[in-house]
């Protein structure tokens, strides 16, 4: 058994009992002098502050000591509950979704839950059977970054009841919680800053529009062109969002004449736009500049650093935890939407227009001081 502090206050070293076999919640109970009810709340992170934290601190180290490990199936058949939560993404080789689902595994870990992830490629029928997979394991709840703009899959699971968050991605007619980027606000300051370097011939890469992210900054797009009075015609639909579909819109644009900048609907759409003006003999910026959008890791390191939208992508992860925890526990019953703001980072993928350029070395400032009195 456990011995008493002595006089000094200090916890001298703990005699425990020899357990034959696995050790069972029962074993630690006695080990560490508490109910073994005590013991199964200091060992669970959704009821550890039921308990005393010093007898939460005395259960833990017992159980450590004596290799306890808590049997989630005996847990979930007590509760109801796996204490697991399914997270399904459309393309995990996308640097956009590992930092989100990090983050909805740490904000989830806190609370006692283990994650499952599926990866559907974007593929409808992958898609359909991966939801079937994560309910089949009972999961308490599921985080979907893979949801269509009309998505009959996620209908139908939201009508049986499950708990469901949906991450960098909205629908319509679906009456659940959302938490995704202020895309609209992001693609409008893109074009600002393009309009503040001189340019008006500007073209939109966009993502495919049956997903809210290709449908939002496409409708972004063309609403911040025409507060400028200038043209949205310039828009190119992507097939998906990767770097070949860039590539591929982008020569599409240029075939009839290269436009001055271009925005993509995303940071693999803007590496297609790369190869597509290379392939083209343009050069980026000093022909054509790019932006793309998310900010994912390493495109710093690009030759021309890329300019982009930063998206938070780990708070993203998060929050989607925490809309999901509110739902699971109660706390929260009423959908929430959650936008979270977001910002240009700029890179050395912008540049005025050529023309602009050309009138500054022939000898026109940009920037004209007063003369000095």
């Amino acid at each position: 058994m456990l011995r008493r502090p002595d006089q000094t206050g200090h916890e001298p070293a703990a005699t425990l009992p020899h357990v034959a076999g696995r050790p069972t919640l029962r074993d630690v109970a006695q080990a560490a002098g508490v109910h073994a009810a005590t013991a199964s709340r200091a060992l669970n992170e959704a009821t550890r502050d039921l308990v005393r934290p010093e007898t939460v601190a005395r259960v833990r180290a017992v159980a450590a000591e004596l290799g306890y490990q808590a049997n989630p199936i005996a847990r979930s058949l007590k509760t109801s509950r796996s204490e697991t939560v399914g997270v399904l993404v459309p393309d995990l080789t996308n640097p956009l979704f590992p930092p989100i689902v990090r983050g909805i595994e740490d904000e989830l870990a806190s609370a006692g839950y283990t994650v499952l992830t599926a990866n559907t490629d974007n593929d409808p029928r992958r898609t359909a059977i991966g939801f079937a997979a994560m309910q089949a394991r009972q999961v308490d709840g599921l985080i979907v970054a893979t949801a269509l703009l009309d998505d009959p899959v996620l209908r139908e699971t939201a009508a049986r009841g499950v708990p469901m968050v949906l991450v960098n991605r909205t629908t319509e007619r679906l009456d659940v919680s959302s938490v995704a980027g202020d895309d609209a606000t992001g693609i409008a300051r893109t074009v600002e800053h393009l309009v503040d370097l001189g340019h008006t011939d500007i073209a939109h890469v966009a993502g495919p529009l049956e997903v809210s992210t290709g449908a939002v900054r496409e409708r972004a797009f063309r609403a911040a062109m025409r507060d400028r009075g200038l043209s949205d015609s310039r828009v190119v639909v992507a097939e998906g969002y990767s770097e070949a579909a860039g590539r591929a819109a982008l020569l599409e644009i240029i075939t009839t004449a290269p436009p001055t900048a271009v925005i993509a609907g995303n940071d693999l759409l803007a590496l297609g736009c790369y190869d597509a003006l290379e392939e083209s003999g343009l050069r980026c910026p000093d022909d054509v500049s790019v932006v793309g959008f998310n900010d994912m890791p390493l495109i710093g390191r690009l030759r021309p650093p890329l300019t982009s939208v930063r998206v938070p992508q780990y708070e993203l992860g998060v929050e989607a935890a925490r809309l999901l925890l509110d739902r699971l526990s109660g706390r929260t019953l009423t959908p929430r939407v959650v936008l979270l703001p977001l910002s240009l980072v700029v890179r050395g993928s912008t540049a005025p227009p050529p023309a602009r350029r050309g009138r500054a070395a022939a000898g026109r400032p940009a920037v004209v001081s007063p003369p000095t009195p």
